[in-house]
């Protein structure tokens, strides 16, 4: 088993920047992608970036390109999303998820290990 503990939500101004952090522990050598995906409210959760644990490639959907940036630390078996210029609509709930796969994709139900989730709330 896998388990992640995500970090770093909080409450921040329009324009702030945050980073997240997510902590995986057990069968961690099983892990080949992480992801995070957001959920706001009254809406389905999406994806939001992943990266291959191996080798560092990383994915973004197209809303967040240029603001989102997903990295990790493969000694702290953590990785990382760094939110910059934060605005009212990435309000949500922020959950790190993890598969036993190089193949990242987005739907949500590929991902067998989630992290309980960290709340990220943008004021304007």
């Amino acid at each position: 088993q896998v388990q992640l503990v995500e970090s770093g939500g909080g409450l921040v101004q329009a324009g702030d920047s945050l980073r997240l952090s997510c902590a995986a522990a057990g069968r961690t050598f099983s892990i080949y992608t992480m992801a995070w995906f957001r959920q706001a409210p009254g809406k389905e959760r999406e994806f939001v970036a992943a990266i291959n644990w191996s080798g560092g490639r990383t994915y973004y959907a197209d809303s967040v390109k240029g603001r989102f940036t997903i990295s990790r630390d493969s000694a702290k078996n953590t990785v990382y999303l760094q939110i910059d210029s934060l605005k009212p609509e990435d309000t949500a709930v922020y959950y790190c998820a993890a598969r036993n796969t190089v193949v990242v994709v987005i739907n949500p139900n590929e991902y067998p290990y989630w992290g309980q989730g960290t709340q990220v709330t943008v004021s304007s």
